[in-house]
């Protein structure tokens, strides 16, 4: 009977998991548990690993583990070498699987947690940290998971023995545990500093730290051992730990970087050890910003180090010293994006008032001291002089008050405010400049250049007078003249204007009389020479405003003051009472109506449990402060479902009755693309974009910049970002009077995929149970239709009459056929009504522009959202919709078709490897061809484009051959349709691009 059962594996439960179970009690004898005592005393490393490989138990291992972290000369764990690495290795692969629920829970009680959210450990668990707390136990712990990793994905299971996804689970909070606290990497660092060996061999061990830490090897092993453990245990991903989310990573290695900075000396003579300190320091940093979290990093090393230290930065200044030139100038760009973002306004100010930059002076001022400080080194100021006049910075997409600080923190020296003027002005007339360059990127140069001629003039007014006079300013307001788009001539004027005020008497200033130099944003842009702004205190910006994330909400008004009536008085009507005629009663009696239900025929009465019945149901909102609380309740379906079903009507009723839309527009906003569909409400897509759409056409000047910075800028999924710009091109058609979409064409009522089996899960099961389907690829699928529907209805149109003339061609003279004439009545019948395009008038400022500018700007920096390709496809029909909604008629159409077609020539190499883009990018092609009715024009300004445009549509054609599917002939079919639109162009105006076809070919 001894051998009918053997155990396989054992592992040591703590007192509160223990169960009734068949365990086996062996028979010793006194003298045989003597020998093994002797034995379990570890006197040797060897011998501490022989009795960790033979299973010891709970108190051997204990004295084992004090063994072990008592160093000697003769032998340290924390040194890497054969032995230690043996001992590290069995503890991790036999010792922490057995003994984890036993340490971790401190004999069987749940551990207390400190401040700050930390974990107070046992002392036993301290001892296993205290030998895995080096560089040699990390590698074994990432080792481990790794093979385990490794041995999930095997189809072979083995029978017995502990299953994987529990080891990994125990390997990941064991890798948490000890990766724990803000002084992780300085204890490691001077652990390794102070091992005997020669400074290189050290360094070779910080280098494996640092690649392991630092780079993205721990990150992306726990991440794929988490999704495999959600996989096995149905647990969502958003539940993971902190270890596997790399913008919760990033922090916490950010958190060690200032912690380990902050204990630094800053003496001018440092010992060569500091001197590493600080390289090993900054390589650490170096390493975290290859994670793709730049700005948290940056933000958490501000706040520690700079803003609310006691030193003055000191410490910050000393690290950034440390790095190399790029990360430099990467670092100080993303200081400028943060100081920009949480501590100014976003809003461009357009007021006639030429006082209107005092209100916020002493923010500037703050922040104009801080950027002063970060540049006093030379290639700092460099980097900033290079921010303030390329052609891809100045802070494009955010409010003019950074250029303001920035330039303050310049102005005190001449020969740096000259060089910016200087430098501006050449930029500002280059002919290629103005064709190619994003109209969003001009306004913030133009705003570099007035603000530092005024620094300029009032320092040197005789060296301001004699570039005024110079060619290159006469040039650079002749060739803004020159140029076809309406807003480059704008700024042209408004510089030219502005800069003349300063320099020439009254009688010889230039003006050009024309009304839009008398509007309110000419007339701001002709204010910014008399901004004068100073050097503060860093006090200043702290103590005007808190960061973005403390800020407060907006106070609320007084809801008594809106209980009055619309009109401001109520009359009352006096009521009759009208007796029926017995005819009137006889004939309501015949009538056939429904009576009402009993009222014990409640349906809410149908549920059993009385418990369960809600009488006070919610009243719909009738101010948009109550519809902002409705949505704002995440835990109430009816106050949820009310809100959504609410939002689109109160919107559009309040949009013309006082400021209660444009008060809250985007805290509604927010709110609405924020929101999500936690009790899975019916037609929650929809409503959610109606309200969206509402907001848009209620305030599109305003709204339609915060909806492209959003796509860009804002924390939100594909889907939520899909949406934006499902909200843009609707609610842009129905500016421009194309109607609103249809019920058939809302994202809810996409056909549902046909299954295979007859007879499936319910929905909500089958999405959780099904790995085929996920929530954010159906979401994104939803989103993406509406767009799909209308650009699909829009290239049929536009290829219609295309096919129509090629089939008439086919069957034979025309000479042949007979033509139906119609009458009159019935032209005149199937004419459209004429409708006034209020889209035509703001496009281009408030919708098109600012989306193919933050697009240029995100490409330039290599963003991860310009390389979505689902994104990037969606994109580019919204700009194509925007373009055919706003008419050839409009007057910034030159400027948008010469961005757009920018935007389209670049994105030929990436549509290669994605259907979709590629669909999109011959769809947009036959948009600008479609809209742009003056083809004389369109070949003159872009004979290249239209070139280049025909010989990748040509290759297109050739390159996906017949019977390839139906979504390749449907490319097929667009690239044929681009080549018939293009060769109709060139055979016409064959003359005007003669220079270009001899050149091209």
């Amino acid at each position: 009977m001894e051998g009918l059962l053997n155990p396989v594996s054992t592992i040591y439960k703590s007192e509160s998991e223990k169960q009734d179970a068949l365990i086996e009690v062996p028979r010793q004898s006194k003298s045989t548990s003597k020998v093994h005592k002797l034995v379990s005393q570890a006197s040797t490393p060897e011998g501490a690993l022989e009795i960790l490989k033979n299973e010891p138990d709970y108190d051997t291992l204990i004295s084992t583990l004090r063994f072990l972290s008592h160093s000697n000369s003769e032998f340290n764990i924390s040194n890497p070498g054969p032995l230690s690495s043996q001992i590290l290795h069995t503890i991790v692969s036999k010792v922490l699987p057995d003994f984890w629920d036993v340490l971790s829970s401190s004999k069987g009680k749940s551990l207390p947690r400190a401040k700050k959210g930390k974990r107070k450990l046992s002392p036993d668990l301290n001892l296993l940290l205290g030998c895995l707390q080096n560089v040699t136990g990390l590698n074994a712990v990432v080792l481990s998971l790794m093979r385990h990793i490794q041995l999930s994905k095997e189809t072979k299971k083995v029978v017995g023995g502990p299953k994987v996804e529990e080891i990994l689970e125990i390997l990941l909070e064991m890798l948490e545990t000890l990766l724990e606290g803000d002084n992780v990497a300085e204890r490691v660092f001077l652990d390794v500093w102070d091992l005997p060996y020669p400074p290189r061999q050290k360094y070779v061990i910080w280098k494996e730290f640092r690649s392991l830490v630092g780079g993205s090897k721990v990150i992306g092993i726990a991440a794929e051992a988490e999704s495999i453990i959600c996989d096995h245990s149905k647990i969502p991903l958003e539940k993971r730990g902190w270890i596997s989310n790399s913008s919760l990573y990033s922090t916490w290695l950010a958190r060690n970087i200032a912690h380990w900075a902050k204990s630094l000396p800053l003496d001018v003579e440092l010992p060569p050890d500091a001197r590493q300190s600080w390289t090993c320091c900054s390589e650490l940093l170096s390493g975290i910003n290859r994670l793709g979290h730049t700005d948290k990093v940056t933000r958490k090393l501000l706040d520690v180090l700079l803003l609310y230290s006691q030193d003055q930065g000191t410490h910050f200044i000393k690290l950034i010293d440390t790095l190399h030139s790029l990360e430099q100038r990467n670092l100080l760009y993303s200081i400028f994006q943060i100081i920009s973002k949480d501590y100014f306004t976003a809003a461009v100010t357009t007021e006639a008032n030429s006082s209107w930059w005092r209100s916020d002076s002493r923010k500037v001022s703050g922040a104009a001291r801080l950027i002063k400080a970060l540049t006093a080194n030379e290639l700092r100021k460099n980097h900033l002089l290079a921010w303030l006049t390329n052609s891809s910075g100045a802070g494009v997409g955010e409010g003019i008050a950074i250029r303001r600080a920035t330039l303050a923190a310049l102005a005190e020296d001449k020969s740096d405010i000259e060089t910016i003027l200087e430098k501006s002005i050449q930029q500002f007339g280059d002919k290629l400049y103005i064709t190619h360059t994003p109209s969003m990127q001009q306004e913030a140069h133009a705003q570099v250049l007035l603000l530092s001629a005024g620094y300029v003039h009032r320092k040197s007014p005789i060296r301001f007078t004699m570039m005024m006079r110079s060619g290159a300013h006469l040039n650079a307001v002749s060739n803004r003249l020159a140029t076809s788009s309406p807003r480059a001539r704008f700024l042209g004027m408004v510089v030219g204007e502005a800069l003349s005020s300063l320099v020439d008497i009254s009688d010889k200033r230039m003006d050009f009389k024309v009304d839009e130099m008398s509007s309110a944003e000419g007339m701001w842009y002709k204010s910014l020479v008399t901004v004068a702004d100073t050097l503060g205190s860093l006090d200043d910006m702290l103590a005007t405003v808190t960061p973005s994330g403390l800020r407060d909400p907006k106070p609320r008004s007084n809801p008594k003051k809106r209980l009055a009536s619309p009109n401001g008085t109520s009359k009352i009507i006096s009521i009759e009472e009208i007796e029926a005629d017995e005819e009137v009663e006889e004939d309501l009696e015949d009538n056939d109506l429904k009576p009402y239900g009993k009222l014990d025929s409640d349906p809410e009465d149908s549920d059993d449990d009385a418990t369960n019945i809600v009488r006070n149901r919610p009243t719909a909102p009738v101010y948009i402060r109550d519809l902002i609380t409705y949505l704002r309740n995440t835990d109430d379906y009816d106050r949820q479902k009310l809100g959504l079903a609410t939002a689109a009507p109160l919107i559009r009723r309040k949009a013309s009755f006082g400021s209660e839309v444009s008060t809250h527009a985007e805290e509604l906003a927010g709110l609405l693309m924020g929101i999500q569909d936690k009790f899975e409400i019916e037609d929650f897509v929809d409503m959610r974009l109606q309200g969206l759409i509402a907001i848009l056409v209620t305030l599109p000047s305003k709204m339609g910049p915060w909806f492209s910075k959003t796509f860009f800028d804002g924390d939100y999924s594909i889907s939520q970002r899909a949406s934006v710009l499902t909200t843009l091109g609707l609610g842009a058609r129905e500016l421009a009077g194309l109607g609103t979409v249809t019920k058939d064409l809302m994202p809810s009522n996409a056909p549902a995929p046909k299954q295979f089996p007859s007879k499936t899960l319910p929905t909500r099961m089958h999405n959780f149970y099904s790995p085929s389907t996920t929530n954010t690829t159906n979401s994104k699928r939803l989103e993406e239709k509406v767009i799909t529907a209308l650009s699909t209805q829009l290239q049929n149109a536009m290829i219609a009459p295309t096919v129509a003339k090629i089939a008439d061609t086919a069957t034979g003279p025309s000479i042949l056929k007979i033509r139906t004439f119609s009458s009159r009545m019935a032209v005149e019948a199937a004419r459209s009504k004429p409708t006034t395009n209020a889209l035509a008038q703001i496009v281009s400022i408030s919708f098109f522009f600012p989306l193919s500018g933050r697009y240029f700007m995100h490409a330039k920096a290599n963003s991860l959202l310009t390389s979505e390709p689902f994104l990037l496809g969606l994109l580019v029909k919204t700009l194509a919709l925007l373009l055919h909604a706003s008419g050839p008629n409009t007057l910034s159409l030159p400027q948008m078709t010469s961005e757009f077609l920018d935007m389209l020539l670049g994105l030929r190499t990436k549509s290669l490897s994605d259907s979709g883009l590629l669909e999109a990018l011959l769809f947009s092609f036959l948009t600008v061809l479609e809209v742009n009715v003056d083809k004389r024009r369109l070949v003159e300004t872009h004979g290249r484009e239209i070139l280049e445009m025909q010989e990748w549509a040509e290759d297109v054609f050739s390159r996906l051959g017949e019977g390839n599917g139906e979504e390749e002939d449907k490319v097929r079919v667009l690239a044929a349709g681009v080549l018939v639109r293009i060769r109709e162009c060139v055979e016409k105006y064959q003359s005007l691009l003669m220079g270009d076809l001899i050149s091209f070919q």
